[in-house]
């Protein structure tokens, strides 16, 4: 039975005996955030007539399934998890294989939003909990996870058809965009917790630039990058899209050097090169909240000519980017900003705007490409009109290439950067001088 208990051992646990507690090594969010959090959900459920959220999280798309997950009750698990958050009462959730709960579950040591955790036991575990709360004939909300990318939501066929069949007279819908529309705009509390990922984040740079010598195999780089983040206090969530190759090659080698690649097609054994180009795109995962940083590193004592004036122009648009993402101005006029230098310069990019992020990426709004180009939530249908809010923070893509010069040879730039009034904050504070390593 899958929520048999333990065999019997022969000295029982203690009486009172708890778990072990780790809050003093691990990013924490406050409980006054979980209670605004809560309160702010549990209008939005009553607005919305339901009675109870069903939270179904998994790993897809690095981990980012977990997001709603994580944002309500500070659970963020590879091994997925459910819960039951209702209008009324405590939320309960199950995570993890029943070895895994032995002797206890340990989200219990590392927060302290959610107290109510059991072994993970599918779906009919779930509906009896409904059921045992007098829900079963109520209307219920999914949460799974979509992003402007991952554009259905991550509920399994198979989950939801058991919850309906579980229970025939509850009234189920699909309910991720309630969540997803609270973690737009982020508090003072979430922008402090991605000001940290950015510290670190500006540590990865110098490990990126420290690191990248002639003879150093590209993979060298990208682990020395990865040991960072998580040697500095950050999660261990691998998203490092890095791609290395040399600025002169034969015209009939493409080499992938507009942006960077993800896993497993890098990092290589590939020795680096003098002449070589590093540029990559990767996010700082701490305390649950996704950082974006965007460099590029030259190998070499003075960068191509062309190369430097992709650079600069870059460098315009960052600061472009600063004065465009600011509270009152619509995602139009940002867009028009942002992307001003490159059309003087008369430069091409592979992206070139925002997206939002935090908890997952890309979050709603992102614009990176141009309308007309790529799908409807990545290149700014119908949102032009859109305005910009205090509390929006967003990675920037500043990804630029010169056709005329080669066509697959880029830089890659970008900081973090939160809306505010007159001028955005910038938290990583990415070097402007495009890194020259001999």
């Amino acid at each position: 039975m899958p929520n048999a208990p333990f065999p019997r051992t022969a000295k029982p646990i203690p009486e009172g005996a708890a778990a072990a507690p780790l809050f003093d090594y691990m990013p924490q969010m406050s409980l006054a955030e979980r209670d605004r959090r809560w309160d702010k959900t549990r209008k939005k459920m009553l607005m919305a007539g339901l009675d109870a959220l069903v939270l179904l999280g998994n790993d897809i798309y690095w981990g980012m399934g977990m997001a709603n997950l994580r944002y309500l009750l500070q659970v963020d698990s590879q091994i997925g998890a459910d819960a039951i958050f209702p209008l009324v009462g405590e939320p309960v959730v199950w995570n993890a294989v029943a070895h895994m709960n032995r002797p206890t579950n340990m989200y219990l040591s590392v927060q302290k939003w959610t107290k109510d955790f059991r072994i993970r036991a599918g779906m009919a575990a779930v509906a009896d909990e409904l059921r045992a709360r007098g829900l079963d004939r109520s209307r219920i909300g999914l949460v799974g996870f979509s992003s402007t990318i991952q554009t259905s939501s991550t509920l399994l066929h198979a989950e939801v058809e058991a919850l309906k069949s579980l229970l025939p007279h509850a009234e189920l819908v699909e309910a991720s965009w309630l969540l997803q529309e609270m973690r737009m705009v982020k508090s003072e509390e979430e922008i402090g917790t991605l000001r940290k990922a950015g510290q670190i984040a500006r540590k990865v740079i110098d490990a990126m630039v420290g690191t990248a010598r002639p003879g150093v195999p590209d993979a060298v780089v990208y682990a020395e990058m990865i040991k960072t983040q998580i040697a500095s206090g950050a999660e261990p969530n691998v998203f490092n899209l890095f791609a290395a190759g040399p600025v002169e090659h034969p015209e009939t080698e493409l080499w992938h050097l507009l942006h960077g690649c993800e896993q497993p097609l890098t990092p290589s054994m590939r020795p680096l090169q003098q002449g070589d180009i590093i540029v990559s795109e990767w996010h700082t995962k701490y305390g649950g909240y996704r950082c974006h940083t965007e460099y590029t590193v030259y190998l070499g004592k003075k960068a191509p000519r062309e190369l430097q004036r992709i650079w600069d122009v870059s460098v315009e648009c960052l600061h472009a980017s600063k004065e465009a993402l600011t509270a009152g101005r619509t995602i139009r006029e940002a867009l028009e900003m942002i992307r001003r230098p490159a059309a003087r310069a008369g430069l091409d990019w592979v992206e070139l705007g925002f997206h939002a992020m935090g908890t997952a990426s890309p979050e709603f709004p992102t614009v990176v490409y141009q309308e007309g180009y790529g799908s409807d939530t990545l290149n700014g249908h119908r949102i032009g009109d859109m305005v910009l809010e205090e509390g929006m923070c967003f990675g920037n893509n500043i990804d630029l290439h010169d056709a005329n010069w080669k066509p697959d040879v880029g830089c890659m730039l970008s900081d973090f950067m939160v809306v505010r009034p007159g001028q955005a904050e910038c938290l990583i504070g990415t070097p402007l001088e495009l890194a020259q390593v001999g």
